[in-house]
C-alpha cells in the first residue's frame, strides 16, 4: 500500500469522517417501531478535514500545505515520505522538497482525494 492510500484511509476511514457522516444523515422519520439505522452520507472531504483540525485544536494550514495535511492525519511528513508520495503520484520535477514540489504534491493529493470521495 502506498503513502497516498495511507493518507486517504486516514481521512476517509477516520472516526472524524464517520462523525461528520452521522451529523449529515437525515433524521429518521417518527415511528412507533424502532427506526432503521441511519443511512450514512458519503464522506465530505472538506468538512472532515475541518473537523479533524478543529478536534486537534492546533493551527493548521492543511488547505495549502502538504506538510500540514500529512501531520493533520497523523502521517510522517518528512521529505523522504513527501518524495515517495510525489513519485507515486507522477511528479517529474526535482525531488528536493522545494516549494514547487510541495505545492504540486498538495494539489495532486487534493485532486485524487476529490476523485476518491466521488
Amino acid at each position: 500500500m502506498g503513502l497516498f492510500s495511507s493518507l486517504k484511509d486516514a481521512i476517509f476511514g477516520s472516526a472524524e469522517a464517520k462523525e461528520v457522516a452521522v451529523k449529515k444523515a437525515p433524521p429518521p422519520p417518527p415511528a412507533a417501531v424502532a427506526p432503521p439505522p441511519p443511512v450514512l452520507q458519503p464522506v465530505d472531504l472538506d468538512e472532515t478535514l475541518a473537523y479533524m483540525a478543529e478536534k486537534r485544536g492546533q493551527p493548521s494550514n492543511y488547505k495549502t500545505s502538504i506538510v500540514d495535511l500529512m501531520k493533520l492525519v497523523g502521517m510522517d511528513s518528512s521529505l523522504a515520505n513527501r518524495k515517495e508520495m510525489a513519485q507515486e503520484l507522477g511528479y517529474t520535477g526535482a525531488l528536493d522538497g522545494s516549494a514547487e514540489m510541495n505545492i504540486w504534491l498538495h494539489k495532486a493529493v487534493m485532486a485524487k482525494l476529490g476523485e476518491a470521495k466521488a
